[in-house]
């Protein structure tokens, strides 16, 4: 099998590498893994550490790198789409600008996520059309770019075999299977809504619900986790991803994010550390210091649903981004939502879902009527777009807000949107 990261000049690709070599026993024959950047010379430091981990590990598979994306995905049975177009100067840019109309400052959601997805969605879906032309009959697309949501729909809208990915439901999974004492692939999530706006509803144990005991003893620490106060979980009955936190406390999230370094600044620096980690030639395993850049378990979670994908692992639970067609009867069957599925070679395909509870519901309906009015944007272009999708979001949603952060959105993203030139 030939595996294609699109992105993979990213200080983040050793954990997936990692994964790659490290989980062998899910079946997943690994011929060549090819790293794809246009960023030279950090992918050859990135590319060198990525062919260390695998001969650490004895992999025979052989770990190439090119800045050529044609030559990168021709042949490919599995691109993995991992980009951050304008890298971590535009999500700064993102996690700041919205601050000053006093809207939470956020690369996936807000005004800063909308920012991101005008920029990258155009580029993702040419990356996704030279795929479809080079890489084998077949090939699945596995998005991990955010916003995954919007950015996923784009590529199914657009005729490809794409699911996306987050890696929020494994680290509860984890988590939650670490205070019952179970191994992990014995926890089941309810894990439902769209992506960066999800709930953990239930974690099945051999078909009993554990969330009940574990909200009882563990209440408090899963709030000071996702960040949300104690009290809304107690109401809520579940867990919320910490993304919520932008909804259920986003004046006191904007009062923390003023005056503060970003998360974006933060990266940049532990990014510039690792990079002169992975220069070092005696360097063959992944550093701690990558724990810190984000994105827990994303390695298990991308080798567990390709495998799945490729008829490896037909009874596996993967948290993914899909159509709806109806599994959330109160979405249109065309938007992506992000919820528990099992996938073989046909496709991943949605667990079961409970009706959800109407303040959820609610909710997710208007982020998905957003998330529509985003990704028109991001294809059509034009500030009134713009201005629409924000105020159709709940993090901003007033006519005062939407029409200067239209303004300050395009002019901080104007050398990545042609038609805002």
């Amino acid at each position: 099998m030939r595996i294609a990261v699109v992105g993979g000049g990213s200080t983040y690709t050793p954990e997936l590498v990692d994964g790659f070599a490290r989980l062998r026993d899910s079946g997943l024959q690994v011929d060549e893994l090819v790293l794809i950047d246009p960023a030279a010379d950090r992918l050859e430091i990135v590319g060198g550490f990525a062919a260390r981990i695998f001969a650490a590990y004895g992999h025979p598979g052989r770990v190439t790198w090119t800045t050529d994306l044609d030559a990168g995905v021709t042949d490919a049975d599995v691109a993995l789409i991992q980009l951050r177009v304008g890298g971590q100067a535009a999500r700064i840019s993102d996690e700041t600008f919205p601050l000053d109309c006093g809207c939470v400052g956020q690369e996936t959601t807000g005004a800063g996520g909308l920012a991101k997805a005008l920029r990258t969605v155009p580029v993702v879906l040419d990356v996704a059309e030279r795929v479809r032309k080079r890489a084998r009959p077949g090939a699945w697309i596995v998005d991990f770019t955010n916003p995954v949501g919007i950015v996923t729909r784009a590529l199914l809208d657009a005729g490809h075999r794409a699911v996306g990915l987050c890696n929020v439901a494994i680290g509860f999974q984890r988590r939650f299977a670490g205070y019952l004492g179970v191994d992990p692939s014995t926890v089941v999530l309810d894990h439902v809504g769209l992506n960066h706006l999800t709930w953990e509803r239930a974690a099945y144990v051999d078909g009993v619900d554990r969330l009940p005991e574990l909200l009882a003893a563990h209440r408090a620490e899963l709030a000071a986790e996702v960040e949300i106060d104690e009290p809304v979980l107690a109401a809520l009955g579940c867990v919320p991803s910490y993304y919520l936190s932008y909804y259920y406390g986003h004046d006191r999230v904007v009062r923390a994010e003023r005056g503060t370094p970003t998360r974006g600044a933060r990266v940049a620096q532990i990014e510039s550390t690792l990079l002169d980690m992975y220069r070092d030639p005696a360097l063959t395993a992944k550093p701690a210091l990558l724990g810190e850049r984000g994105g827990a378990y994303y390695s298990e979670a991308a080798v567990g649903l390709i495998a799945a994908l490729h008829g490896l692992d037909p009874d596996g639970v993967h948290s993914v981004n899909v159509r709806n067609d109806g599994t959330l009867p109160f979405l249109p069957a065309n938007a992506v939502i992000e919820v528990s599925a099992r996938a073989n070679p046909g496709g991943p395909r949605p667990l079961p879902v409970t009706p959800i509870a109407p303040d959820q519901a609610g909710l997710i309906a208007h982020v998905c009527g957003y998330e529509e009015l985003a990704l028109d944007a991001a294809l059509r272009g034009g500030r009134d777009r713009v201005y629409r999708a924000l105020l159709a979001h709940p993090l901003v949603g007033q006519h005062e807000y939407a029409d200067a952060l239209a303004d300050k959105l395009i002019a901080a993203g104007a050398e990545h949107l042609a038609w805002a030139r």
